[in-house]
């Protein structure tokens, strides 16, 4: 059923990274300008990823031996330094969220270009290295954003949802891995109901939010050669009942012995190593998709056009 099953370290049979996307209270101020700072509770909420989920998830991956990945806007690195330099310490990977947030999708090229060289700056300093992954907040990548991440010497994007394995993002200027993860695998739908956002969820208990991420990773799994990455937040899934149930979840994948356990980064890396030994022929998706909006004319875009 998986076409192209990657061959994982270890003869592992699927390849997991369980990422996290600390946006802390970034959106917050995105989206509410003018009153983001008299959003106290809703801050307060925010708040609790760096400055208490954050500790509570790297004292966890220390506990199991495991590196994972962190993408954080760069406003949230210099606002909370020091719940980043403990992800550095723990050996994780820090990779690339926006600035502040914002969708690439939203700005224009040289716009984007700007806060994504800011960023980098900022990332760097912070953690000693330029970053190698980035993911689009909100899942908004925009036509520029592969050609961007290709000029700025990016290894791979983290962003959208066109495979069940990484595939390849090619562009005018070159290559990026690409390392999909999609909704089921995000953690807003099932946890969050949060009136700052307009976004209300009913709330699932921590089992049965498990039960959709857990089939999403059994099937890759039960087929062999597949990707899970999950796309989570230290403020929703950092929680104390909800990260109990993720601690039960590692052991269960450990127990498995069919898991590797990986930054983004090491898959990424492990699949241009095994594409250049011919042991996995990734397909490849040339962007963007569409160069200009489409009009086939009729109801949904005015007239026709005319002979």
């Amino acid at each position: 059923m998986i076409r192209r099953p990657v061959p994982w370290p270890n003869g592992a049979k699927v390849a997991c990274a369980i990422t996290f996307d600390v946006d802390a209270d970034s959106s917050m101020h995105l989206f509410h300008p003018k009153d983001a700072i008299n959003r106290v509770s809703s801050l307060s909420m925010l708040k609790y990823g760096p400055e208490v989920s954050i500790p509570r998830i790297l004292e966890t991956y220390k506990r199991f031996g495991i590196k994972q990945t962190f993408c954080v806007p760069a406003w949230c690195i210099e606002q909370y330094p020091k719940a980043v330099e403990a992800m550095v310490k723990g050996g994780h990977e820090v990779a690339f969220h926006g600035y502040i947030h914002e969708g690439p999708n939203t700005l224009s090229r040289d716009e984007e270009h700007y806060w994504l060289s800011r960023s980098i700056d900022v990332i760097k300093k912070y953690t000693g290295k330029r970053p190698r992954g980035s993911r689009s907040p909100g899942h908004c990548i925009s036509i520029h954003t592969p050609d961007l991440l290709v000029e700025e010497g990016f290894l791979y994007d983290s962003t959208l949802q066109g495979d069940d394995v990484p595939y390849i993002l090619q562009t005018k200027k070159g290559s990026l891995v690409e390392l999909p993860t999609h909704m089921a695998l995000d953690d807003w739908p099932p946890y969050v109901y949060e009136g700052a956002f307009n976004h209300f969820m009913q709330i699932m208990s921590p089992h049965r939010a498990m039960e959709i991420f857990m089939a999403e990773f059994e099937a890759m799994r039960h087929y062999g050669g597949g990707l899970w990455v999950t796309l989570w937040h230290p403020f929703i899934s950092g929680r104390a009942a909800r990260w109990l149930r993720v601690e039960r979840m590692i052991e269960e994948m450990m127990r498995t012995g069919e898991v590797w356990s990986a930054t983004m980064e090491e898959i990424a890396n492990n699949v241009l190593a095994c594409r250049t030994k011919a042991t996995y022929k990734p397909r490849a998706d040339k962007l963007p998709f569409y160069d200009k909006p489409v009009d086939v004319g009729g109801p949904w875009f005015g007239p026709p056009p005319a002979n």
